[in-house]
């Protein structure tokens, strides 16, 4: 069994860029990760809104929980690489944002993949909301995991 609350207390801690922005990993459960953005002066732009760079960090980390709670029986046998990501910001964020990702993808079927193919890709979806549940931007991060052994000797 996954112990889902090990994983989010690692990850807390696991990623010193997140630790900087002050992000919040709130739940780590079966396919989901969400994460939260504090309200604080020093992440918001120029109209006092949070920094569209602030909202992508908060939804690359809980799409990064949503993965690991999915692969988390082979995390010691991968290296995995958020390859690239799409967002689209909505309405103006203000206030706590929080980041909610859903693992879509049949994680046996991946894992069968990478098992043949030594890799595998595929995406997250991520909707970012703010304090009223209303949103405030949308992602996609794709994700490419390889197989450790099929990763060239240094």
């Amino acid at each position: 069994m996954i112990d889902f609350e090990v994983i989010r207390a690692g990850l807390q801690q696991a990623i010193p860029f997140n630790t900087f922005v002050g992000l919040e990993v709130a739940e780590v459960s079966e396919g989901r990760g969400v994460v939260v953005l504090p309200a604080r002066p020093e992440l918001t732009n120029h109209v006092g809104s949070q920094h569209a760079g602030a909202l992508f960090s908060a939804g690359e980390a809980a799409s990064g929980a949503a993965f690991v709670s999915a692969f988390a029986p082979r995390m010691a046998d991968i290296t995995p690489l958020a390859e690239s990501a799409t967002i689209a910001y909505r309405r103006i964020a203000r206030g706590r944002i929080t980041a909610t990702a859903l693992f879509g993808s049949d994680a046996q079927e991946l894992f069968a993949e990478l098992d043949r193919e030594g890799r595998v890709r595929f995406p997250i979806e991520v909707a970012l909301t703010d304090a009223g549940g209303d949103p405030v931007a949308e992602m996609t991060v794709a994700w490419y995991v390889r197989a450790k052994a099929a990763e060239p000797a240094s």
